[in-house]
């Protein structure tokens, strides 16, 4: 399906008055891969068709239901249908959305995580491998240049042997029971029926999960865990602890909450190694912060001297200039991109990623659970 100019996007969910959907449209529109043509925005038809006016696309293109879409999409000629489809819908829906995408012959970027359990994690991807169709995940921290610039550094041997990975995703935005209080955003990251196993634990920490192996290149073979619900009446955890073993010995932490009052989006990560240490904060993307054993500390900046090629690459601004967020997502679909029209050489996260953390959310829940010391994480299949 790939072809010259702009690759076609249809996108389910993120209509009026929701907060990601408008994000994956800025991200996927900042580097002119990607053109939105179609639509199931809301299962609200008159909200859906309000969504569709206000991006300015064709009526005939806005559908009340994905499969309404998928099925006019799948009938258009070929340079005019969809490449790829964008869920930026409550969790439930990521696995049937993604599948029956998948077996439209359409490519898929799925908001994270990827399903409700491993299991449809798993379906997902037999799908997407039948298919011989990509599938992405919108894992947004790992499209930063300067994690892109940590994970290099350590591959590359920079820090010596790993032996520790640290890492930290700390909000308050549940501080208060806005869940029960109908809060949109809250309330359907609290329902298990929609958000899965996990509260905090499926909602961010599997971002925070997900950047310690990404940088660090080591699996977490085993978890120790306990899962904490702060907020009486609240159905899902809100708060996170989780001890790791990484393959070859690194130890490591992992620490996400969202019942830190006062706190904003604090991700961080401290990987240490024989020779020296690194640390990356998202509320200070640009820095990357390298103390060494036997010499000073340095501090490498987005933009600066000395950046591997692979990080100038994922780079829009001079130096000093702020790359944020929606620059960061705008990477994972450049890389989405690069793959559907078979030029490879960028990465984006993807099937491996996604078994990967629903795998980890399994294991912390069975562990948080048990009286067992420690519980292995693993896929249930070779991703």
């Amino acid at each position: 399906m790939a072809h010259g100019g702009p690759l076609r996007l249809g996108m389910a969910g993120g209509g009026e008055g929701a907060f990601i959907g408008a994000i994956h449209r800025n991200a996927a529109a900042l580097d002119g891969d990607w053109q939105l043509v179609s639509g199931a925005f809301s299962g609200d038809p008159a909200r859906n068709r309000r969504s569709g006016a206000a991006l300015n696309l064709n009526p005939a293109r806005v559908h009340d239901t994905l499969a309404a879409l998928l099925a006019d999409e799948r009938q258009r000629p070929a340079d005019e249908r969809i490449d790829a489809l964008a869920i930026v819908t409550p969790n439930h829906l990521h696995a049937p959305m993604a599948i029956a995408a998948l077996e439209a012959g359409f490519h898929v970027l799925c908001e994270k995580p990827m399903a409700l359990d491993g299991a449809e994690a798993r379906a997902i991807a037999a799908a997407a491998r039948a298919a011989d169709r990509h599938f992405a995940l919108a894992f947004t921290y790992s499209g930063y240049p300067m994690v892109e610039e940590a994970r290099v550094r350590i591959a590359r041997g920079d820090l010596g042997a790993i032996r520790l990975v640290q890492v930290e995703y700390i909000q308050g935005w549940l501080s208060l029971p806005i869940d029960g209080e109908g809060q949109k955003q809250a309330e359907w990251r609290t329902d298990p029926a929609r958000a899965g196993l996990g509260g905090c634990l499926g909602d961010i920490g599997t971002h925070a999960f997900h950047l310690a192996e990404h940088v660090s290149g080591l699996a977490v073979e085993a978890v120790t865990a306990e899962l904490a619900t702060h907020v009486p009446g609240r159905r899902l955890d809100d708060d996170v602890g989780a001890l790791l073993r990484f393959a070859g010995g690194a130890r490591g932490t992992l620490k996400a909450t969202q019942v830190a009052a006062g706190e904003e989006n604090g991700l961080r990560l401290r990987v240490s190694g024989t020779k020296g240490s690194l640390d990356w904060a998202q509320m200070e993307p640009n820095t990357l912060t390298l103390r060494w054993l036997d010499r000073a500390a340095e501090v490498v900046r987005a933009g600066g001297p000395g950046l591997d090629p692979r990080t100038a690459a994922l780079q829009r601004t001079p130096a000093g200039h702020p790359e944020g967020y929606i620059e960061a997502f705008a990477n994972l679909y450049r890389g989405f991109a690069a793959a559907i029209r078979g030029e490879g050489g960028r990465w984006y996260p993807g099937l491996t990623d996604g078994l990967r953390t629903m795998a980890f959310v399994e294991a912390v829940i069975e562990n948080a659970a048990s009286d067992r010391k420690w519980t292995p994480v693993t896929t249930g299949e070779n991703a």
